[in-house]
């Protein structure tokens, strides 16, 4: 066990993660040259794409060290986006140290700091390494006295590397060895692990991803999760190389992969305790904090057929993503559904695309929204994160609705720029000051239904993409919201509902009228298409009616026949118009969710 290392690594977005892993796997010969590829652990088509990682991945690395002792070293590489930080603390769980990446170029970031009080959090180890020093505009010496002043971390231990070009890389290999601790606990105890990740596999069922911190376990043997009692006997036990690798048995202080056939996906949630039926364990482990959704919005099916499709999708994916929650909902306009909630903007799109691709459904999203506290004439209090549930305007005392603290890093020639932004979004007490010369961090308290519409794509176009912003939930403060309907040919719509601030209601819903305008094929009678506050109509657009050339067959003759078939035309359109039912396709629902920017 002395001879373990279980580490992550963990930084802001784009310092280089995964092409550090990429660098530890050839450097341990983990991959041979014919199969090498960048972004080796990044294995989705959606990560690959977009140059993210979305899912922590671990692999484990046979390294021989300078000391001439064989070591085994079990690697979690995590992502940096602030949407998938749930990712990162579930990683960190499994493990006793971690490598904190730095940019030579770019400083300490907004991601840097709340990783590593993530770190801190779980008492682990931290060795600062300080990244891509190849750069023309690297200042490695003056990353280096950030750290030590900002963050308090050991001089000595500072690490500096190229992960792209490969120096330096075996140095911190060593350091890893030397700095980490080797991982506690007693093979000889009963068995518990704690699983901290799991995936579906159509073949083999569910596959638990597992960190065994007491005890061992091996095929053949009956195991039960703590929180529901359920037993399953072990198929399989191994752990985790570029390929699931089969071996006898994981022992304390091992990371690898449980296979027992677990059909019913429910069974194994991240942050059970698993512990073997014959000799269990006497408590349970602590697990995680349940993640707390911002963003909510419902998901239906483009097909009603779907509908069952959707519903095993969504099983099999919170068990790979613990942070998705979801309940069952349902629209007259577009049918069943269901109501999720989400970590973000980012973790929004991930698994609408997710959902499209591995499980191969078509998908409508409704528009997005946050939790309202909604305080009644009558006393009581309710939370609603969906406008159809909003109750009636006579009935309400006031509505409180969430607020963050915004903290945004960027370089000084932008502050303009995004204080003008914070400030359009009913920005308040924002403060500023520079980490380092030419550098702002600027706070600022926000409303969270602001910053879910298209804040951070704002943000980043204004920043020419060297913005970074991260955010905290602070407390509910006292708004005055309304519910902007949306009304295509005097019929409301539910799904394009939507709960905003009085002061933007008319350009939100002037924005929605003039896409679906575009959207919605024209009829033979004019549409009208309202927005809506109860019976305050406070937007509207047109869809012009397509004419029929009746006139086409008279060639001259007297214009009374003209007038004729003119008004002829103009009755059937009237009685058209009393009976016209308007159909709204899927473009339109997704126009109103794009934004203009």
């Amino acid at each position: 066990m002395k001879n373990i290392r279980n580490f992550s690594i963990i930084a802001h977005i784009d310092h280089g993660k995964s092409t550090l892993a990429d660098r530890f796997i050839q450097l341990c010969g983990g991959v041979s040259a014919r199969e090498f590829k960048d972004q080796l652990l990044d294995n989705m088509d959606i990560e690959r794409e977009r140059g993210i990682t979305i899912k922590s991945q671990t692999i484990c690395l046979p390294y021989k060290a300078a000391d001439g002792q064989d070591y085994i070293l079990n690697l979690v590489d995590t992502p940096g986006h602030v949407d998938f930080s749930y990712e990162v603390s579930r990683a960190l769980a499994a493990c006793e140290g971690a490598l904190l990446l730095v940019d030579a170029a770019q400083g300490i970031e907004a991601q840097t700091l709340a990783n590593l009080y993530l770190a801190m959090e779980n008492d682990l180890e931290v060795i600062p390494v300080i990244n891509k020093i190849d750069l023309p505009a690297a200042e490695p010496e003056k990353v280096a006295a950030e750290i030590v002043q900002d963050l308090g971390l050991d001089e000595e231990r500072i690490q500096k590397c190229s992960a792209k070009t490969g120096a330096g890389v075996a140095e911190i290999l060593e350091a890893v060895v030397k700095f980490l601790p080797p991982p506690g606990g007693d093979p000889a105890k009963p068995l518990q692990a704690l699983i901290f990740d799991a995936q579906y596999d159509s073949f083999r069922g569910t596959i638990i991803s597992c960190r065994i911190m007491e005890g061992r376990v091996k095929a053949g043997d009956v195991i039960t999760f703590l929180s529901n009692g359920i037993s399953h006997k072990v198929e399989e036990v191994g752990r985790f190389h570029l390929k699931r690798a089969a071996g006898k048995e994981l022992s304390a202080g091992e990371v690898g992969y449980i296979l027992a056939g677990i059909k019913t996906i429910s069974d194994a949630r991240a942050g059970d305790t698993i512990t073997l039926k014959e000799n269990p364990c006497a408590r349970a482990l602590p697990g995680f904090q349940p993640a707390k959704q911002v963003v909510f919005s419902s998901l239906y099916p483009v097909s009603t057929d779907d509908y069952e499709d959707l519903a095993a999708a969504m099983e099999k994916l919170t068990l790979n993503d613990s942070a998705l929650t979801f309940q069952k909902d349902s629209s007259s306009a577009l049918g069943f559904g269901f109501r999720c909630g989400f970590l973000g903007l980012l973790h929004l799109e991930v698994v609408q695309e997710r959902l499209e691709r591995e499980f191969d459904l078509s998908l409508i999203l409704t528009v997005p929204s946050v939790n309202y506290h909604v305080y009644l004439t009558d006393g009581k209090m309710i939370e609603v994160d969906n406008p159809a549930y909003f109750p009636d305007p006579g009935s309400i005392e006031r509505v409180e609705e969430p607020y963050i603290k915004a903290t945004i890093m960027m370089p000084e020639r932008y502050m303009g720029a995004v204080m003008n932004l914070c400030m359009e979004r009913r920005g308040v007490n924002s403060s500023y000051n520079y980490p380092i010369p030419g550098r702002i961090e600027y706070t600022c308290e926000l409303p969270l239904s602001e910053v879910i519409y298209d804040f951070y794509d704002r943000l980043k176009s204004l920043t020419q993409g060297y913005g970074s912003f991260d955010y905290d939930l602070i407390d509910y403060r006292p708004g005055d919201l309304v519910k902007l309907d949306i009304l295509v040919n005097g019929e409301k719509v539910d799904a394009l509902s939507q709960l905003v601030h009085r002061a933007n209601a008319r350009a939100r819903g002037l924005s929605a009228c003039e896409k679906l305008k575009e959207e919605i094929p024209r009829q033979m009678f004019k549409i009208a298409i309202q927005a809506a506050i109860g019976g305050n109509i406070v937007a509207r657009s047109t869809v012009s009616a397509l004419r029929k050339d009746v006139l086409a067959k008279c060639y001259g003759g007297d214009i009374t026949r003209k007038r004729k078939l003119l008004e002829k035309q103009k009755a059937g359109k009237k009685r058209m118009k009393t009976v016209g039912n308007v159909e709204i396709p899927q473009s339109a629902f997704l126009a109103v969710l794009k934004s203009d920017n």
